[in-house]
């Protein structure tokens, strides 16, 4: 789960409204895969160790069909985890709230650089 102080940290953030959005799901979807991998650091947990984790989730597991699309969420959100954690030279796992609000300007100061705005530093 994403702390209060975690969810101020997001949106103190200069980031337009839609890219805090996105880093919220991104914080959720790690919070997420660190508690089913049991652990804040190294790779990405497996299909298997997500669909068990998922299982032991009462309200996850209480309506297949939420389970099954949300695993489906937590795969393209491990592949998007792991891209910004080859980006700053980690695991995903040991990713922290500050790298992926680091990788979001990067991104936005990239694409506003494209269209010969200043970035947000």
């Amino acid at each position: 789960m994403i702390s209060p102080e975690e969810l101020q940290e997001i949106e103190a953030t200069l980031l337009p409204t839609l890219e805090r959005h996105h880093l919220r799901l991104l914080a959720h979807g790690l919070r997420s895969l660190q508690a089913a991998a049991g652990r804040r650091d190294g790779p990405l947990p497996d299909a298997d160790a997500l669909a068990a984790w998922a299982a032991a989730q009462p309200p996850i597991a209480s309506d297949p069909g939420f389970a099954d699309a949300f695993l489906v969420q937590l795969d393209q959100l491990g592949q998007q985890l792991a891209a910004v954690a080859g980006e700053r030279g980690r695991d995903p796992l040991a990713l922290e709230i500050a790298d992926l609000i680091g990788w979001a300007r990067s991104q936005a100061d990239q694409r506003l650089s494209r269209q010969g705005i200043p970035g947000l530093e």
